[in-house]
């Protein structure tokens, strides 16, 4: 009877034991997961009908740490949210942000710089100005601006002397604080040596590049790592989405289920030392038919965290 005791004894002391070294085990896995992991994101485009605290909670829900505002409730120009039209909105909106645990990344305005000099140029330079100031008192570090179009009317020389006029005038708007102004990679400047000679020319302390690299690659499908080693030194925010052609055309698709080579852009960022966030940018607006938000943006950090795996 003693012996059997003992044996139960020693055979509940080592399933405990064991069970201990699972949960210990499990946990570091999930420790060493967590380091592994990059800082995530989505853009709000990708949820135009949700409200401000239903983007929050749901981004705190599935592990994302910052998020990306382009448009809350389908209005683009954020200083007339009522989020943001105020001081004591503005305040607040950042108050209620940090208690998240989240951070603003990014503000994404819609100015255009390659509009030649006239009302439309100053309207758009207008705008990239008050995302400035906005993100200023956000505490948001970057806004993004377009390119965005090389006309076939207007000489490409002078388009491209538009579009770095405008991204180092901004940039001295930004003087004196956080903000630096990000081209993205957009639009009609989707080569990638034309995109460094742009920013070559617009270098400047609050300049800086979000890399589209789903919207450079369907253009120019150059490989993602030509296209890193140009603009590595510029890149302080990223664009990540998938696809596939279907008929000709564009068709949006889940993180990995596409045809774009984006993991191995994803690893190319990773192996360079890129410190920014991965931003999800899901273009539901704009693409009304492709999947819901609650399943795609869902689905994002699931996909990172098997590929980090």
């Amino acid at each position: 009877m003693t012996n059997n005791l003992s044996n139960r004894r020693t055979f509940l002391q080592t399933v405990a034991g064991l069970s201990g070294l699972a949960l210990t085990s499990k946990a570091l896995g999930e420790q060493n997961l967590s380091r592994k992991m990059p800082p995530l994101s989505f853009s709000t485009l990708g949820c135009p009908d949700w409200t401000f605290p239903a983007i929050l909670d749901f981004a705190v829900k599935n592990h994302y740490q910052g998020i990306e505002i382009r448009g809350i409730l389908r209005q683009m120009d954020l200083p007339q949210c009522p989020e943001f039209n105020s001081a004591e909105n503005i305040a607040a909106t950042r108050r209620r942000v940090a208690d998240k645990g989240l951070s603003i990344v990014d503000l994404g305005s819609s100015a255009e710089m390659h509009h030649p000099e006239g009302p439309d140029r100053e309207k758009n330079l207008d705008e990239g100005k008050r995302f400035i100031d906005l993100a200023e008192k956000l505490g948001c570090p970057y806004i993004r601006v377009f390119p965005n179009r090389l006309p076939k009317e207007q000489d490409r020389e002078v388009t491209i002397d538009l579009i770095t006029k405008g991204l180092l005038e901004l940039g001295d708007h930004a003087k004196g604080g956080k903000v630096t102004v990000l081209m993205e990679s957009h639009g009609d400047l989707t080569d990638s040596a034309l995109v460094e000679r742009i920013m070559q020319q617009a270098a400047h302390p609050h300049t800086g590049l979000v890399w589209d690299v789903y919207n450079m690659w369907t253009v120019a499908k150059e490989p993602p790592a030509q296209v890193y080693r140009r603009l590595k030194k510029y890149i302080r925010h990223t664009h990540l989405k998938d696809g596939r052609t279907v008929d000709g055309k564009e068709q949006y698709q889940l993180l990995g289920q596409g045809e774009s080579p984006i993991f191995e852009a994803i690893d190319l960022l990773r192996a360079g030392g890129y410190k920014g966030y991965y931003s999800f940018e899901w273009e539901k607006l704009w693409h009304p038919e492709i999947a819901a938000p609650e399943l795609a943006l869902a689905d994002y950090p699931l996909a990172m965290k098997r590929h980090f795996q």
